[in-house]
């Protein structure tokens, strides 16, 4: 029951959130992110998804390599790509992950290591963005800048117990000791080993100033014409929310956006209509993880059709 719930939830709170701001808004602010969008800022969004998509295989790669798994990076650059497509196509969010994490620990022979190496790569990334953005938010002004003060101690003690935990040893006997160490082992392994942790830090970095830089033209698009230090903390704040349960990519951002907009003095119409720029971007620098999936389930339909008879019989009864 507990689960159903959680899986509901995931979608009907996003869908929630879109219906309040048709309510408020109305459907102008949408159609007029639709109408925004250009040439230009098609070509930008897809130049940037690229670069940030080839720094995020990059980090998966030294982060499954320090749990033991082989994967190269033009491996993992189509895999991100793929797992990008389904995450802004799909409602939760994380399907792409979970695609990448099992179908790559399939052709490993380890779906759990796999899986693994996809849930730290990704926690990775969502920590440097977070640090990043609280480290903005408390130099620039923007409506959260009070609160930052109170936010960055709390991130401070999380993070010195996080450290503490790494280096206690568990009681081996209970599964929560177990699952402490197996996490504590990960960690220490994949993310904070002495060559990791300075280049998935630096990566992450970039990627998370991709995204910003992709939702500033997507607000100059927009007509937001606001400072770019003014427009950097809201950035942030925007692509922040996408790590929150949505439907296709679209919710949070989209109430996120209109909420700060507002704050900051910019119309809550115009937060919306840049968040719709920025999902149209991003949807069609996926568009390469469509093609690839489209190319894979060809491959697999021929594979199949190329099996002998019984073969094909035995594989269905099994």
């Amino acid at each position: 029951m507990t689960r159903s719930l959680w899986t509901y939830g995931r979608v009907l709170a996003p869908a929630i959130v879109l219906g309040a701001l048709v309510w408020r808004l109305g459907t102008g602010p949408f159609l007029d992110g639709v109408r925004s969008v250009d040439g230009r800022a098609l070509a930008v969004g897809t130049g940037i998804v690229a670069l940030t998509t080839l720094g995020c295989a990059w980090r998966w790669t030294v982060v499954a390599r320090g749990l033991g798994v082989e994967l190269s990076l033009p491996s993992a650059v189509g895999a991100y790509y793929r797992s990008l497509f389904l995450n802004v196509t799909l409602p939760g969010g994380i399907v792409g992950d979970v695609h990448r994490g099992v179908s790559h620990g399939r052709a490993m022979r380890d779906v759990g290591r796999g899986l693994r190496s996809v849930v730290w790569e990704r926690a990775a990334g969502q920590v440097v963005q977070v640090l990043l953005t609280v480290v903005v938010l408390l130099a620039l002004p923007s409506p959260l800048q009070s609160a930052m003060p109170p936010v960055a101690i709390a991130l401070a003690v999380a993070t010195v117990a996080i450290v503490l935990l790494t280096r206690l040893r568990p009681d081996a006997r209970s599964a929560w000791g177990r699952a402490r160490s197996a996490a504590g082992s990960d960690i220490r392994d994949a993310l904070l080993a002495r060559r990791a942790w300075l280049g998935i830090s630096l990566v992450s970095a970039l990627v998370v100033a991709g995204y910003a830089i992709t939702f500033i033209v997507a607000a100059r698009s927009a007509g937001t014409t606001a400072p770019l230090l003014r427009l950097l903390p809201i950035a942030l704040l925007a692509v922040m929310a996408m790590v929150l349960p949505n439907v296709g990519g679209w919710g949070p951002r989209e109430g996120v956006a209109a909420w700060v907009f507002a704050a900051a003095g910019l119309g809550a119409g115009r937060g919306v209509a840049t968040a719709v720029v920025y999902g149209v971007m991003v949807l069609v620098a996926s568009l390469p993880g469509a093609a690839l999936l489209l190319v894979a389930w060809l491959r697999g339909g021929r594979a199949a059709a190329r099996k002998p008879p019984a073969l094909r019989e035995g594989a269905t009864h099994a």
